[in-house]
């Protein structure tokens, strides 16, 4: 079964936000030339997370508000008290519980099976940071 590798580092802005990977992801799996397979999605970050949701602004809004309230940052976490690499960051890491590292998606005629309304989004959960590394890797189905 060949196997195609790739990296996408990107940049993030905010203390919590979704960036849309989708076209980023479809566009690579298009040039790898392979047309049906399994691609396994890889987040390298343990404070920045994967899902497969639905790419509407208020929605995203409403995602970024949920998990705000769901771990606030500076909330007495004991972790913060010393941190590792000067970040309180424990919120992240306890929203980090609750999301996806890795996300699987079919590939079938070259294309992404995602449903109508899904998009592939990178979660940082502890921003903003200069690069985020995504690793794909694209498994070809045997003919």
């Amino acid at each position: 079964m060949p196997t195609h590798r790739h990296q996408l580092t990107l940049a993030t802005t905010a203390s919590l936000e979704l960036l849309d990977l989708t076209e980023a992801v479809h566009q690579w799996v298009r040039t790898t030339g392979v047309r049906d397979g399994l691609l396994s999605v890889t987040s390298a970050h343990t404070t920045a997370r994967l899902t497969i949701n639905e790419r509407e602004p208020r929605l995203q809004q409403d995602m970024v508000r949920f998990l705000t309230a769901l771990a606030p940052p500076q909330a007495g976490y004991a972790h913060d008290t010393e941190t590792v690499d000067g970040r309180a960051n424990a919120h992240a890491h306890l929203l980090g519980l609750l999301l996806n590292t890795t996300e699987c998606i079919p590939v079938v005629d070259g294309a992404l099976q995602l449903g109508a309304w899904q998009s592939l989004f990178l979660i940082e959960l502890d921003g903003p940071r200069p690069a985020r590394t995504v690793l794909l890797q694209l498994l070809e189905a045997s003919a």
